[in-house]
């Protein structure tokens, strides 16, 4: 197959990219013809709270790379299309998770489908963003409509898109893959030297960029329970601010936790990712909405127990009590399941359920789902 993934890619960082560049090197694994177009310009600056948008990690190898597409200027939009149209591919994904970039994919998939050829298919990550803004209700159903199909990450978003897609397109949902390219699961003592923390202590990871959504306030407060006293415990919170991180801060010293809470506030790089996980007893997302997340996935790499909140799809990739736990999104409920990890030896039981688990999420799973919804409107 001829296949051509528009999103995201190296040098972007972030999951999308990640994802992006992960599900290119399986197709050329099952030996399609894969290319990549991304951004010149991704972002406006107004638009990127972080620090910088690019990654310092090789590109990922046998993959080509093409950066064509700035998202505010159409007429890079129409040439990119005009080319992508002219190598006549099978298939074109469109990796979408917000709808400011709905008006330049629907322009390209209208050019590209000019070919009578060329099947386009949506990959949604989101089809409603977590911060929802008057671009949602406008551009959303412009990008459902250009599409011929789509797959969808969680069970709520497939749901999203029924409601926008008034002519009932195939549709199926295929739950997050693995990111399993992160490096390989190690000594958690081995981790905690290489990050020169104490190794007397138990630890927590937060993990991931940090938006009010996202809830470490609630885990904050959790952290602040009178029975977490009990264990030698502390949270590692990893990540890079995208709200202000002053809040925070004050309400780690209102709760008197300092003691409890390491901040690494940066983007963790590729390479230094393995080490946050292998040292976590528990990967901790006490998320306020969610569609799916790529953190779970990293955590089922690396075998880590999970304790997620029930909201949006996270119930659907974490089983409750059996490779962790899902509770309400509040400080009681997240304090009581951790008392709960600790006090009756959970590890183990949960560890050795998520080795049977993670097997639901190979990356020839997603593969195979866009290969079917491309033989159902190829026919």
């Amino acid at each position: 197959m001829k296949i051509i993934i528009v999103g995201p890619a190296h040098p972007y960082r972030g999951g999308i990219a990640a994802f992006t560049d992960r599900l290119a090197t399986e197709f050329v694994a099952e030996n399609d013809d894969v290319e990549l177009y991304t951004f010149t310009l991704q972002y406006p600056s107004f638009l990127f709270p972080g620090k910088t948008q690019y990654s310092d990690a090789p590109a990922p190898e046998k993959i080509k790379i093409f950066r064509k597409i700035n998202s505010v200027n159409p007429f890079t939009w129409i040439k990119t299309a005009k080319e992508i149209r002219m190598k006549n591919p099978d298939i074109v994904i469109f990796a979408y998770w917000m709808s400011f970039f709905a008006p330049c994919y629907a322009k390209m998939s209208k050019i590209i489908k000019k070919n009578k050829h060329t099947r386009c298919i949506g990959l949604v990550h989101n089809m409603m963003p977590h911060e929802k803004s008057v671009l949602d209700i406008l551009f959303s159903p412009r990008f459902v409509k250009s599409m011929d199909a789509y797959v969808a990450l969680s069970k709520s978003v497939l749901h999203d898109i029924s409601k926008l897609d008034k002519k009932d397109k195939p549709k199926l949902f295929s739950p997050h893959p693995l990111y399993d390219h992160y490096g390989d699961k190690e000594d958690k003592l081995m981790a905690m030297s290489s990050l020169y923390l104490d190794t007397n202590y138990n630890y927590l990871l937060f993990f991931g960029l940090i938006r009010e959504y996202k809830g470490l306030d609630l885990l904050l407060k959790a952290m602040a329970d009178e029975r977490i006293d009990n264990y030698p415990l502390k949270l590692v919170v990893a990540g890079e601010f995208y709200d202000k991180k002053e809040p925070y801060l004050q309400m780690i010293d209102k709760l008197d936790i300092k003691d409890k809470i390491i901040i690494c506030d940066k983007y963790i790089p590729d390479e230094e990712v393995k080490n946050f996980f292998n040292l976590a007893d528990m990967v901790v997302q006490p998320y306020k909405s969610a569609t799916q997340s790529g953190v779970t996935q990293v955590a089922y790499h690396f075998e880590k127990p999970m304790l997620v909140t029930d909201v949006g799809g996270l119930r659907e990739i974490v089983p409750d009590g059996k490779v962790g736990y899902v509770v309400e999104p509040t400080p009681v409920k997240i304090a009581d399941a951790i008392c709960d990890f600790y006090d009756n030896d959970r590890e183990d039981f949960f560890e050795n359920n998520i080795i049977e688990e993670k097997k639901k999420y190979e990356w020839s799973k997603m593969t195979g789902t866009i290969m079917k919804l491309y033989k159902d409107i190829s026919k």
